[in-house]
């Protein structure tokens, strides 16, 4: 038997290799090994959450007490993250909130109705909000249930208002948020904003008050 030289040799071996690298791949192609393969997204998720993991156990490592330290100083953030919020964001805004009326004009529930359906018909839902939650206030100090009071918010209209005729003190309340909600937390007012003002004083407007 002749034996092959070493070169012959060589080149059969890489064209070997070549044929199983080939076979390999396209049984690696087959449609069965591309459903058992994680999706691009969960490759993706996963990828992201061993980082997180990574960067919190350096975290950890890093924060005094280690992991426990670390969930102590998370809680200490999430605080100082809620009370400035409290203090400087929306939210205190619509806590502190602004007196109903401003200026020194006074008009009548029926002056307040007219301002607010003319602002409605301009499209200015925010000012008709308003104008609408003045005409409940008027309507109720004209009818004995609120004193006049200039300085009032809206919350302190529903408090009032509420303990004074408590058959209304669920819309009041109601009325209010959304009041403060749009002028001070920045909601958007729209037609179905003012809706609930006008049900409200219609409501009232229409109702035999018993005074608590």
């Amino acid at each position: 038997m002749t034996a092959l030289a070493p070169s012959v040799l060589a080149a059969s071996l890489d064209l070997g290799r070549d044929a199983a690298r080939g076979a390999a791949r396209e049984e690696l192609q087959r449609q069965e090994y591309s459903d058992a393969r994680p999706s691009l997204l969960l490759r993706a998720i996963g990828r992201v959450l061993r980082e997180v993991g990574g960067l919190l156990d350096r975290a950890a490592g890093a924060a005094p007490g280690g992991r426990l330290g670390l969930l102590a100083l998370l809680v200490l953030l999430g605080l100082f993250v809620a009370v400035v919020a409290t203090r400087v964001g929306p939210l205190a805004r619509r806590s502190d909130g602004a007196a109903l009326f401003q200026g020194s004009a006074v008009l009548t529930a029926a002056q307040h109705r007219e301002l607010a359906e003319a602002a409605a018909r301009a499209g200015r839902y925010a000012d008709a909000v308003r104008e609408r939650l003045r005409a409940v206030v008027r309507d109720l100090e004209s009818r004995g249930a609120l004193d006049a009071r200039p300085g009032r918010t809206a919350g302190e209209v529903a408090s009032d208002g509420g303990a004074a005729v408590p058959a209304v003190a669920e819309e009041l309340r109601r009325a209010a948020l959304l009041f403060d909600e749009v002028w001070y937390g920045g909601r958007a007012a729209d037609a179905s904003s003012y809706a609930v003002l006008v049900a409200l004083d219609e409501h009232i407007a229409a109702s035999r008050l018993v005074l608590a």
